[in-house]
């Protein structure tokens, strides 16, 4: 049985979050070894210290107990609470100490031999243990705070830098749209003797490139453009002198072909207008029903339309019947009958009975002079610009059944 492994939640994959729990991860190691270090070295100072204060004493107390003399407060001869290990030492001929709690209190003894026997002091320990105690405490809350404030400069560090990331990829994303104007503008790019960071090199690069690609785009469509203005007037002198022939098999070829090229040179105009967005959007009221059947009569093909649930759109006229119709003239051209298109509230649906969309169609998109077959692959180009100068959403997929299935899906739905 397999055994599902828990996903973290999102906001644990960004830099901010590892550069928190690293940050907090190396402070609590170095606190944790700081801190240890000196408990340790503390503490051995104090020890000692006691110590020698408590065989100075047992010195005095040997020093009364041979000479006769009364022992002071505290000492005497195996006295009560000695600890049985340093009774055991002081009886095997050592002197010797141990800390331990005596009646509730922490104490030092100390002792040595006396005529076989355990001769033994105590010493207050109180005072070295709330030295200690204190200490502890003094260097968690210093960690604690330590932690604390790296952890705050650190995150205002960590997200300057993830700040200007997150610009970067929202300006790569916006290029990545169309959006060719985006820039990100970093100050640090500006003054070439100041000096850079990687955010700042990867900003300045990302913006290098917008801009190359951004001249070759229109360098690109300046040429479209002017290929096609300087194909229009050969053109129509071709188109004219084509009428003045006289009527033939040969004469008729020659007009497809010249009706052909004005038609590819007017595709190309369309294209250059709509890359560089030069033309406005004059949108109004529009019956979606009638709109799509005056759309299919002007086709002049057999076109069902079928109206599920009408709507009123407000959107271009002109730019939607240029949609429609290339949509219904792809279904005849690349497809087969019946064709039908279908209005549903503002989805239009344009269906075809044929083989379907080609598979990179599918996966990328439309793509100039490229239709799998004849034509230009110009149409839907063209669909798709003019659908997104209308702020409409056109998706092809393969329809149940089969055939090709091409869905526009207008503003306000």
């Amino acid at each position: 049985m397999l055994r599902v492994r828990p996903r973290l939640p999102a906001w644990t994959a960004t830099l901010t979050w590892k550069s928190a729990c690293f940050i907090v991860v190396m402070c609590c190691s170095l606190a944790a070894v700081l801190g240890a270090l000196v408990h340790v070295e503390v503490t051995r100072q104090t020890v000692a210290t006691a110590r020698e204060k408590a065989l100075g004493k047992l010195s005095d107390v040997t020093d009364a107990y041979e000479a006769g003399e009364p022992l002071p407060p505290g000492s005497g001869l195996d006295p009560v609470g000695l600890p049985p290990e340093l009774r055991a030492l002081a009886a095997g001929g050592q002197r010797g100490t141990v800390v331990a709690e005596h009646r509730g209190r922490p104490t030092m003894w100390a002792a040595g031999p006396a005529d076989g026997r355990a001769l033994a002091t105590v010493v207050d320990y109180g005072q070295s243990a709330r030295t200690i105690s204190g200490l502890d405490n003094a260097i968690i809350g210093s960690s604690v705070l330590a932690i604390g404030g790296t952890l705050l400069v650190g995150a205002f560090a960590v997200t300057r830098v993830t700040r200007r990331l997150h610009q970067t990829a929202t300006v790569a994303r916006r290029i990545t749209q169309g959006d060719l104007d985006a820039r990100v503008d970093d100050p640090r790019t500006k003054d070439p003797s100041r000096p850079q960071d990687e955010v700042a090199t990867v900003a300045g690069a990302l913006d290098t490139m917008a801009g190359s690609l951004q001249s070759k785009l229109e360098s690109e469509r300046r040429f479209t453009a002017d290929v096609a203005h300087e194909l229009r007037t050969p053109l129509t002198g071709l188109q004219a002198a084509s009428e003045l022939l006289p009527e033939g098999r040969p004469t008729e070829l020659v007009r497809e072909r010249v009706r052909t090229m004005r038609q590819l040179t007017e595709d190309l105009l369309e294209i250059s207008r709509l890359d560089s967005g030069s033309e406005a959007v004059e949108t109004d009221l529009h019956q979606l029903g009638r709109l799509a059947r005056r759309v299919v009569r002007a086709s002049g093909t057999d076109t069902e339309v079928v109206v599920r649930r009408d709507a009123h759109v407000e959107t271009d006229r002109r730019r939607l019947e240029r949609v429609l119709g290339n949509l219904v003239a792809n279904a005849h051209q690349h497809g087969r009958s019946p064709v039908v298109l279908t209005v549903e509230g503002p989805v239009v649906t344009v269906r075809d009975h044929g083989d379907g969309f080609p598979d990179y169609l599918l996966a990328h998109g439309p793509q100039r002079f490229r239709s799998g077959g004849k034509g230009h692959g110009l149409g839907l180009t063209i669909a798709v610009g003019q659908a997104d100068a209308i702020g409409a959403t056109l998706r092809f997929r393969t329809a149940e059944g089969g055939g090709g299935l091409a869905t526009l899906t207008l503003p306000g739905s």
